[in-house]
């Protein structure tokens, strides 16, 4: 295949999903004549335009990114940088052993320093970690007496940093042997003004239940591809706290991590706002856990999606840049219309479908699900092919996929409607779950 640029990349991958787009609106033309009759112009415009023809241009975005995206492999390096580990840690007695020692066993090349921050822990996180400092030289403990969140304990490990290249890992994270230096090797061999790079989350307890089933897909499928094809077009728009690195200096200059739920995805939009590039690297991973009832993974979204609008709140200013990420800015604020669509139209249209009523839910909608299912096909293909390089296996969950496709979104979607009303509400904030 000949090289193509970037740009022409991301040329190519509007174009033709913009094309895609343009053939929906002249398909849809009967189905908005119809759903007008029984409801408005103004509703059926609002809800065809995004229930279909919005995610079905995001689709084909995704599909024609995935197929031209050939990612480099990262080089094997002649030495490898000093890196600090840094591990904030509340009430984690039952998992922070787990994620100590999966990073003292990294096959890292280079020092490699762990900092576990205890934030105030009523628990016995503390003692565990002070168990484990004789048997590590290179762990350190900073033992906070009092609670005052997750940014406050990032940010006090931040100042008793030296190395030039931090790294945070959640305190339930286990993390692949080689993830770290899968890591620090994709920052290192990526472009020069990158600052950030995303590592891939997997799910650890995958087998609980039908929801964390569910939720293994959306991982090994949605979010790892987004964060590809983010990563292609020069700029991931979350460098989750689960497992990323960051150099020290940048932290430094955007002021650490903020106070506020959704701290990584607001530190993510100032380090791009800055003018820097933020990489992903889908080979190095951290495996977590994900929410095992429903109350959980609803609190856990709608934490996510109030840290989408902490983000729009705080940097607004980076949607006026002219730089090829900007077009991932505006892509978020298209998520709130969906699931305010998806939730308030086509879940009832699911209903009114029950009853012979096609008018939202009927043959047009149909439609999407070829190409659905050819973008699902590459996303499958592009994350099976990282697990044979790392040496992981794609296990069957049959169970899962099933969930994932017919139940998840109709969970989902009203979980991240009312995250996005109760921030732009400003309603108290609590942690919930990560």
């Amino acid at each position: 295949m000949p090289y193509i640029t970037i740009k022409n990349k991301f040329i190519i991958t509007v174009a033709l999903s913009t094309a895609w787009m343009l053939l929906s609106i002249v398909l849809s033309i009967p189905w908005y004549e119809q759903l007008s009759s029984h409801t408005s112009e103004a509703i059926a415009f609002f809800l065809i335009g995004f229930i279909a023809i919005i995610p079905g241009f995001m689709n084909a975005f995704i599909m024609v990114a995935l197929a031209l995206d050939k990612r480099p492999a990262v080089p094997q390096l002649s030495s490898y940088p000093s890196v600090t580990v840094l591990v904030a840690a509340y009430n984690e007695e039952s998992s922070i052993e787990d994620t100590v020692r999966s990073l003292m066993r990294q096959d890292y090349a280079g020092q490699l320093d762990v900092v576990v921050i205890n934030d105030g822990s009523v628990d016995q996180t503390a003692a565990i970690v002070h168990r484990l400092l004789p048997e590590f030289a290179n762990l350190r403990l900073i033992d906070l007496k009092q609670n005052a969140g997750k940014a406050n304990a990032l940010n006090q490990g931040l100042a008793n940093c030296q190395t030039q290249l931090v790294i945070t890992v959640d305190a339930d994270c286990w993390i692949w042997k080689n993830g770290i230096q899968n890591l620090v090797g994709r920052r290192m061999a990526d472009p020069a003004n990158t600052r950030a790079v995303a590592g891939a989350i997997l799910i650890r307890n995958s087998r609980q239940n039908w929801l964390t089933k569910a939720q293994e897909w959306d991982y090994f499928l949605g979010i790892a591809a987004i964060k590809r094809i983010q990563s292609l077009f020069q700029g991931t728009l979350v460098a989750q706290g689960a497992f990323s690195v960051y150099d020290r200096d940048v932290l430094v200059e955007v002021g650490g991590w903020p106070e506020t739920v959704g701290e990584d995805i607001v530190l993510t939009w100032k380090i791009l706002r800055a003018g820097y590039r933020v990489g992903h690297a889908e080979n190095a991973i951290a495996l977590t856990r994900c929410p095992d009832n429903l109350k959980q993974f609803i609190r856990q979204r709608q934490r996510w999606s109030r840290g989408l609008i902490e983000a729009f709140k705080m940097t607004p200013d980076i949607l006026l840049q002219r730089r090829m990420p900007i077009f991932y800015i505006w892509w978020n604020t298209l998520f709130p219309l969906m699931d305010l669509a998806y939730t308030l139209g086509f879940i009832p249209g699911l209903i009114l479908a029950l009853f012979g009523h096609f008018w939202i839910v009927g043959p047009m909608t149909l439609a999407l699900l070829p190409i659905s299912f050819l973008m699902n096909s590459l996303m499958y293909s592009r994350s099976k092919a990282t697990f044979d390089e790392v040496g992981l296996t794609v296990r069957r969950n049959r169970l899962g996929l099933l969930s994932y496709a017919l139940v998840y979104s109709v969970i989902l979607q009203p979980a991240c409607v009312w995250g996005y009303i109760s921030e732009i509400l400003n309603l108290r904030k609590t942690w919930g779950t990560k």
